[in-house]
């Protein structure tokens, strides 16, 4: 089983001192996407992070997902891990259990300091044939999987637009790559992060520096704050809540598909408030069968091809203790 290391192109990025800001009404009103396609093209070929505003998303229903969150993360931990991570990465991460090892912007040694539960895209049963194909599993919890499921869906809608404008942006001239993303990849997270010690060592996080490792992160968060987005030079800025607004980030798979056009930034998250921190992050990510590789009208091919689902296999087992001792063959 290899375990991929992602090169990513970002050696002509622009050092910036906040992140910008996009407004995304005509995905709503279908109006013309030319404004959105530069200011994406901008955003995420300088800073690789924006805060999407005016995206369509009912704020009554990410306060739902948000509830959701925390009455899950309030459960006794024998309910919590009576739907502990399985086989097809489902289900709730109790703290200490994930490291990014894979990680190349440091030494990681300590596993990060958060909890969560791990929603993917609903399948009536596993197909052996599709990795990471199958149901969720679902707490015992009134209303929780409604409320995701509406979540999730809402979510992906907005992803599927939002692709359409990055690959404008990236000036793809064949986007039939977008049929990967019928069926695609999903992961909703529900993130709790306790408080951190004021006195805790420089290296333990509550997400360890990293890329992500898909192609569009959509997260909604709540006012605590410690999400930084790492500049070239190497500082860290600040990425808070801003009211009504998503934080959009690129991720290797697009950094890759764009031929280095879209920049996939390290980030990391540091909760040192002396509250509890949530967010709610979703992934948006090509089927498994996808063989990632620059898109025409990109340039010359920088990278070679991956095949995604090959590329999750390594990250999974290098990165979850749950999966450390699960043989290839389970994931067949």
């Amino acid at each position: 089983m290899p375990v991929w290391h992602v090169d990513l192109l970002d050696n002509d990025m622009t050092e910036f001192t906040e992140i910008p800001v996009l407004d995304a009404s005509c995905l709503q009103d279908g109006s013309d996407r030319s404004q959105l396609t530069a200011d994406f093209a901008k955003a995420y070929g300088e800073t690789g992070f924006g805060y999407i505003i005016n995206h369509g998303i009912d704020q009554a229903l990410i306060d739902a997902a948000f509830k959701a969150s925390a009455e899950f993360h309030a459960l006794p931990h024998k309910a919590k891990m009576a739907v502990e991570l399985n086989h097809l990465h489902r289900g709730y991460i109790p703290i200490n259990t994930s490291t990014d090892v894979n990680s190349k912007l440091a030494d990681v040694k300590k596993p990060n300091q958060s909890a969560s539960f791990m929603m993917m895209r609903e399948d009536a049963a596993e197909n052996p044939d599709a990795f990471l194909s199958g149901p969720n599993q679902w707490p015992d919890l009134e209303g929780f999987r409604d409320t995701l499921t509406a979540y999730h869906d809402a979510l992906k809608g907005l992803a599927q637009n939002l692709m359409e404008v990055a690959l404008a942006a990236a000036n793809v001239t064949d986007t039939s790559v977008l049929k990967h993303f019928e069926t695609p990849t999903t992961w909703l997270r529900l993130l709790h992060y306790p408080p951190q010690p004021a006195a805790s060592p420089d290296d333990l996080y509550g997400s360890a520096p990293h890329t992500d490792f898909g192609c569009l992160t959509i997260l909604a968060q709540d006012g605590v704050g410690g999400l930084q987005v790492q500049t070239p030079a190497g500082n860290w800025v600040d990425a808070p809540k801003i009211p009504g607004s998503f934080v959009v980030n690129v991720g290797d798979m697009l950094n890759r598909m764009s031929n280095g056009r879209l920049k996939s930034t390290p980030h990391r998250v540091i909760n040192k408030s002396g509250k509890e921190r949530y967010s709610c992050p979703f992934f948006f990510d090509p089927n498994v069968a996808c063989d990632v590789a620059p898109l025409a009208g990109t340039g010359a091919p920088e990278f070679e091809a991956i095949n995604f689902g090959d590329f999750l296999r390594g990250e999974l087992q290098a990165g979850y203790d749950k999966h450390k001792t699960t043989t290839t063959d389970t994931f067949a």
